[in-house]
This record gives structure tokens, C-alpha cells and sequence, in this order.
């Protein structure tokens, strides 16, 4: 039997992939001038879509294990946000193992949350499929045996997150793109992948979006689905 201990970091990636707050878009534009510092691309990061004040979208989830166990859990939820911080995700049913996590408050879409939590240096640029991407590395304020440091790729033209890596200290690696579609204006999350190598765990995952309602009312802390 899979290790309860792997089985929950499996669950952490699905959760990952259900949280598209701070993947939305803005129209691409070229910025007047290059951010300074990590803080400030992350302030532009924020400050994309200012006419968005909430939105709630069905999701679904899906895991492919590449090694033993030959699993294919699936999950289907909703996502939630409102401006300025308030993100939720409501999945319909949880497996067995992760009971206790039927709603969850998810950190990855929220930039500010990572300087909770996360000493955030700005790392420079790097070619991210055929293109310039700024690189932000995270490292936890509290020390974790576990993760080792965390990479954001920035699309400059937007501030739009193009792609995540996790490292980890036992020489895993999980990598997470995402890609974009137009709705009502805005440029919203559409699909997620993720590539998940990590010992005695070899996967993929990914994600779909339907309809974004936006602009809606959202009751904080009693969202359902």
C-alpha cells in the first residue's frame, strides 16, 4: 500500500491544481519599465484585472500515476475568489484518504501569501518555451525537511504565472504550466499540467476550467458548491 504521507502530497498536487486565483491573466501589454525587485512583481501580479472583484468556476482534476500503484483518482469541485485574498476550493467528494480536506483555503494562487510564508528573491529571467520569462525563487521562512525552494515563472508582458517548480530535498521535482483562454475580457486560467518525480512516485495531473462566473456574490467562509 502507498505510504498515507505520499498519498497526501498526491492530494496537496490536485489541490494545486484547483486553486486559479492568481493564475488570471490581463491582456498582454509591454510594461513601461522592469520591476525592481520580487515584491514589486508580485504587486503587478496583483494588480492585474483591477475590475475583477470575484469569480467561481467548476473544476475538474484528474491524476495519472506512471508507477506502481497504476491509480487514476479524479476530483470534481469549485473554485472560488473574491478581492482581495479570499480563495477557496470545495471539491464534491474526497477520497478516503484525505477526509478533512473538503474545504480547503489554498496559498497558490495568491501571491502575497507567498511572502507569508516564503522569503521571495527576484532571480532574474530565463527562456521558458521560446520565451523570456522573470524568475522568482521561494524559500520557507520556517525551515522544511521537505521542500527545498519553490520557482515562479512571470510572463513580463502581463504578469500573468506561466509555471511553477517544486523542489525537494529528497531530489523530487514537481513542474505545474498553465494555459489561458479569453472570457468576458478577461484572460483566464483554462487548463493546468503538472509533472510530478518524486521517489517511488512518478505522475501527471491536470486540470480544466469551466465557465467563469464573474462578478458574482460570494459568501466568504460558506461558499458551497
Amino acid at each position: 500500500m502507498m505510504p498515507s504521507a505520499t498519498l497526501r502530497m498526491i492530494f496537496l498536487v490536485l489541490l494545486a491544481l484547483a486553486a486559479p486565483a492568481a493564475t488570471l491573466g490581463a491582456a498582454a501589454q509591454t510594461p513601461a519599465d522592469q520591476p525592481a525587485d520580487a515584491h514589486a512583481v508580485i504587486e503587478r501580479m496583483d494588480a492585474r484585472n483591477p475590475s475583477l472583484r470575484s469569480f467561481r468556476t467548476r473544476v475538474h482534476v484528474g491524476i495519472r500515476m506512471l508507477s506502481f500503484p497504476w491509480f487514476a483518482p479524479e476530483l470534481d469541485g469549485t473554485s472560488y475568489y473574491q478581492r482581495p485574498d479570499y480563495y477557496e476550493v470545495v471539491f464534491d467528494r474526497v477520497p478516503s484518504y484525505a477526509r478533512g480536506f473538503q474545504r480547503i483555503f489554498d496559498d497558490i494562487g495568491n501571491p502575497h501569501a507567498w511572502e507569508k510564508d516564503h522569503f521571495v528573491t527576484l532571480e532574474g529571467t530565463a527562456m521558458l518555451g521560446g520565451r523570456s520569462a522573470i524568475v522568482l525563487r521561494m524559500t520557507k521562512k520556517i525551515h522544511s525537511d521537505i521542500l527545498d525552494h519553490t520557482l515562479a515563472y512571470v510572463d513580463p508582458s502581463n504578469y500573468a504565472l506561466l509555471q511553477m517548480e517544486w523542489y525537494y530535498t529528497s531530489g523530487g521535482k514537481i513542474t505545474m504550466t498553465q494555459q489561458y483562454r479569453m472570457q468576458g475580457g478577461y484572460a483566464v486560467l483554462a487548463q493546468q499540467h503538472a509533472d510530478i518525480d518524486i521517489p517511488h512516485v512518478r505522475a501527471v495531473a491536470d486540470s480544466s476550467y469551466g465557465t467563469y462566473e464573474t462578478n458574482v456574490p460570494i459568501a466568504t467562509g460558506s461558499a458551497q458548491p
